[in-house]
């Protein structure tokens, strides 16, 4: 029978787990002035104690008892995540060696053989509560560093995203295209990414991590156009080729702005490697063709790579002040047709298969007609006053 054995403030807590009555009162008087103890005459019932109440501190178990003996009880407290690191002090008659060995094996924590004596098993008792005060106290400290430091790394990257959408904004409010703009690219990236994460072209950079990574990067893109003047980032028309020549520097300038952010954190970070490669190598052409340093195939940054199918992508498709949307049907024929031309001929293929997952993209965060109407006024008064 299971009981309460003299409520008291004591900090400890003992089970005792013995089917003898004698041997429970025996242990009880031994330990009652310093241990809270709580008291069991079966593995049975010590069992369903456990399940109910609060774990204890140590628990004494006997081995010999009838229906589950002490080696049936250790095994399932080892099994149980409540009770696994309880430690456990065999009391037993049991002197042989081999038996002794068998319950250290099973798990227990000590073995002492009766005819008990007080001095040794308080001694014992004594020693493996302190080394279970030791491991919780570190179990503890080491979860309260963990909390911390996963705290600290979702702020790290709560400031990393805002910072990133705040120049990404900033770019925007300079540029023709809308904010929608990035979260569809973003989104189209991650499509694309996850599509060839087993593939074994991409495997090995296609980690969740650098996915993650590349959702964050891809709306410092086009960062570079900041540094192009109004009258050329803002022109509704063709550009001249000297205007255009102009307007491929804003791949070289996201990247030395990035650099720049690089030289003032001191120290090389794997996120703004990424943004670097996407803003400045998004322009590039698997066949060679592209800017600014007409790079081919796979030296051209998977990053780059992945980015430039979902910026040209999402350009077709948008309503722009210099430009009407065409149906996703037409710019779906066109990345076709650029297959190992423009793009990465693997990428074009997940992006095929995966195309409506791109349509409903492009639905969900479609732009405003206003937000365009706003864009046009914005740009308007922009090219107005620099010509005065």
């Amino acid at each position: 029978m299971l009981e309460n054995i003299k409520e008291k403030e004591l900090q400890k807590t003992i089970l005792v787990v013995d089917d003898t009555a004698d041997n429970l009162s025996l242990i009880l008087d031994l330990l009652k002035d310093k241990y809270r103890v709580r008291v069991a005459n079966s593995g049975k019932k010590a069992l369903n104690y456990l399940e109910i109440s609060e774990v204890p501190d140590l628990i004494l178990l006997d081995i010999m008892m009838p229906e589950l003996s002490g080696y049936d009880v250790i095994k399932l407290l080892k099994q149980n995540k409540k009770t696994k690191d309880i430690p456990v002090i065999f009391l037993t008659a049991m002197r042989d060696m081999q038996d002794e060995q068998k319950g250290l094996e099973l798990g227990a924590a000590d073995y002492i053989t009766k005819p008990i004596s007080a001095s040794i098993m308080l001694s014992r008792i004594k020693t493996q509560i302190e080394n279970k005060s030791a491991k919780d106290f570190l179990r503890d400290k080491n979860l309260y560093l963990e909390e911390e430091v996963e705290k600290r790394t979702r702020e790290i990257s709560i400031v990393q995203e805002v910072t990133v959408l705040t120049l990404a904004s900033l770019a925007e409010t300079r540029d023709t295209d809308t904010g929608n703009h990035i979260k569809r690219t973003q989104h189209y990236i991650t499509i694309l990414a996850k599509a060839l994460k087993n593939h074994p072209r991409f495997s090995d950079y296609l980690s969740d991590d650098m996915i993650e990574m590349l959702y964050r990067c891809a709306p410092l893109h086009d960062i570079g156009k900041v540094g192009i003047a109004d009258n050329i980032l803002l022109k509704p028309g063709k550009f001249s080729e000297e205007e255009f020549e102009i307007m491929k520097k804003h791949t070289t300038l996201g990247k030395e702005a990035i650099e720049h952010a690089e030289h003032e954190v001191g120290v090389e970070v794997e996120f703004l490697k990424i943004a670097k490669e996407i803003a400045h190598s998004h322009h590039e052409n698997f066949d060679g063709s592209g800017y600014p340093l007409g790079l081919k195939a796979d030296d051209i940054p998977i990053s780059a790579r992945l980015m430039a199918l979902a910026d040209v992508y999402d350009a077709l498709i948008s309503r722009r002040v210099y430009k009407e949307a065409i149906p996703h049907v037409k710019a779906f024929e066109i990345i076709q047709s650029e297959k190992s031309v423009k793009f990465d001929h693997d990428i074009v293929d997940a992006f095929v298969a995966h195309q409506y997952d791109f349509l409903a993209i492009s639905k969900k965060y479609e732009d405003d007609a206003n937000a365009i109407k706003n864009k046009q006024n914005k740009i308007d008064s922009i090219l107005y006053n620099s010509q005065k």
